[in-house]
């Protein structure tokens, strides 16, 4: 029987928002535990209390005043997981500047679009990452660098770009070393500083994120300090962090996973920050946790699978190990069951949310029951409104599907200088929808049933690829499973799953269908099946199922013409 309720939740709390800046989060957790651990970061030497992390804050944030760089101008950070990172975190917004998140992946073009887009004044790269070479790209798309002067660049390409900053202790002509910005201050700038923060605002933009869309330019997500302030404070409520934690951030920084998620989110509660290594590695993670006795673990679902799988999983002592969250794509319950138990995660949670809502909206909590932790995206979060609509914007009763929208202190005001794509994202009534289908059920806990542009039609039957995936991870040889829709003369769509096996096992197309026959309905069992090494990824461990289906559409047609 139906609810007659309607499909609309909003979160409550005895906790009130926090009137903070990011700068002021981390003045009052450092003047609160300014002994206890802020930041570890074993492959830098780095090991800082919250009372070294806020001097160097204000050294960095002094300097980048000296060097001319102005309240509201923006600076980009094109890097790894790093300690610099985390300072120009929080030194960026100690001088009142808007921090520009630059996708370490990115290339000439994405690299070009975000520095035009946002009118960055100043970038602070390092030299390489992986198989990118930075300042070979760098030199390519500004020809005038190599002849600038350090801090002085004069480039028509980017006329608000003038200063370029480098990490590592090599020096390279037309930047600037980091490491030399606390030496551009004197007490004067010191003081610039200080009376600074009676004139930042909470509401003031201070971070612009790239969401990655699968058609047309990335948008340039725009969050306030009371976005991702209070997120991180409420997401760490979720897990029950306490300045007795110690949060392993594999996640990349560049995205809110690592910057609001991990690094923010350890500052509102005085946890301490570890990084295991630059760029994602699974064994990195593992003997960091074991070295540091970290008890908190973030990560998308490949990124668990990967640590599991890692050979020497067992070696590695994992018993300190209590919460943290799997985000960022949907999360299989055999997966949640498996990191609970095989790496002591009983208290792990699930987050779900977006850039723009920056980014949680729904959690799991620590106190949840077991089967509601892995099996939903948990409770709206507090002072944050839900609601689930149909195909003409009204709102569904309880238990039945719709499209997501959220409504709160959350949201982002604009997409940096955009103000169509504004319009088009967030309603007159401040609404803004996810592309996601869910379902809320009488209780308040959420399900993820899939992406709008995800879902199938088969001969007439919606299906979303969630719950076949579900059902085929709980075959044992499959490590990893990802279904698509592809194009069909018959049936307008078939089922295509692209699967990982475990190291070790096998299966056949044949077995995987007979798994499935009688145990789901019969147009969901997959037609065509794929055993694949890797899927294509972003960088942050997101499957790119548009690009399976690109290739999947290429391979029938050649077989199609093959056969005649």
């Amino acid at each position: 029987m139906q609810s007659n309720v309607p499909s609309y939740v909003h979160g409550t709390s005895p906790q009130s928002l926090l009137p903070l800046t990011v700068a002021g989060l981390l003045q009052n957790t450092a003047a609160r535990h300014p002994s206890a651990d802020a930041l570890i970061v074993p492959y830098q030497g780095i090991r800082w209390s919250y009372q070294d992390l806020q001097n160097e804050v204000e050294r960095y944030a002094a300097g980048l005043a000296a060097l001319n760089l102005h309240p509201g101008e923006r600076i980009g950070i094109w890097a790894p997981n790093c300690w610099e990172w985390v300072v120009t975190q929080f030194a960026s917004a100690r001088a009142g500047l808007i921090l520009v998140n630059i996708n370490p992946a990115y290339r000439l073009a994405e690299l070009s679009y975000a520095l035009a887009t946002t009118g960055c004044a100043a970038l602070i790269a390092t030299r390489q990452f992986k198989s990118s070479d930075y300042i070979a790209m760098l030199k390519e798309l500004i020809p005038e660098l190599g002849e600038a002067a350090a801090g002085q660049l004069d480039t028509a390409r980017f006329p608000d770009l003038r200063l370029m900053l480098l990490l590592g202790q090599e020096a390279e002509p037309g930047f600037m070393q980091f490491e030399t910005i606390p030496d551009k201050a004197d007490t004067k700038h010191l003081k610039q500083i200080e009376k600074l923060q009676d004139q930042l605002q909470f509401d003031d933009p201070i971070n612009i994120q790239f969401t990655s869309g699968t058609t047309g330019t990335p948008k340039a997500s725009t969050l306030t300090h009371h976005n991702i302030v209070n997120n991180a404070y409420f997401v760490g409520l979720q897990m029950k962090l306490s300045e007795a934690d110690r949060m392993c951030i594999p996640v990349p920084m560049y995205h809110c996973f690592g910057m609001v998620l991990g690094t923010l989110c350890c500052v509102a509660h005085g946890s301490a920050m570890v990084f295991s290594s630059a760029g994602f590695d699974a064994a990195d993670v593992l003997s960091t946790i074991d070295a540091e006795d970290c008890t908190v673990l973030h990560g998308v679902p490949t990124m668990f699978i990967a640590e599991l799988e890692v050979p020497a999983f067992k070696d590695f002592k994992l018993t300190s190990l209590r919460t943290g969250i799997m985000a960022g794509a949907p999360c299989p319950v055999e997966l949640m069951r498996r990191v609970m138990d095989e790496m002591h995660l009983t208290e792990i949670t699930i987050a779900y949310g977006m850039t723009e809502t920056g980014p949680v909206s729904f959690e799991t909590s620590v106190d949840d029951p077991v089967e509601r932790r892995v099996t939903t995206v948990g409770r709206v979060l507090p002072h944050i409104e839900i609601k689930i609509v149909d195909e003409d914007g009204r709102i569904v009763p309880r238990g039945e599907a719709g499209e997501l929208l959220t409504r709160g202190y959350c949201v982002m005001p604009y997409y940096w200088n955009d103000p169509e794509r504004t319009a088009k994202a967030i309603d007159d009534a401040n609404w803004i929808a996810s592309g996601d289908v869910a379902t809320i059920d009488d209780e308040g806990y959420c399900e993820i049933v899939g992406r709008i542009k995800d879902m199938l039609i088969r001969g007439g039957e919606n299906i979303f690829p969630r719950e076949i995936e579900e059902y085929i991870y709980q075959h044992p040889a499959v490590e990893q499973v990802e279904v698509i829709g592809v194009p069909d003369e018959k049936f307008g769509e078939q089922v295509c799953a692209w699967i990982k096996l475990r190291e070790g096992s096998s299966a056949t197309a044949e077995e995987i269908r007979a798994f499935c026959d009688g145990k789901i309905a019969h147009f969901k069992v997959p037609e065509y099946i794929r055993f694949v090494d890797e899927f294509p990824m972003t960088v942050t461990g997101k499957v790119q199922k548009y690009i399976m289906r690109e290739k999947m559409v290429d391979e029938l047609e050649k077989q199609q013409s093959a056969t005649g």
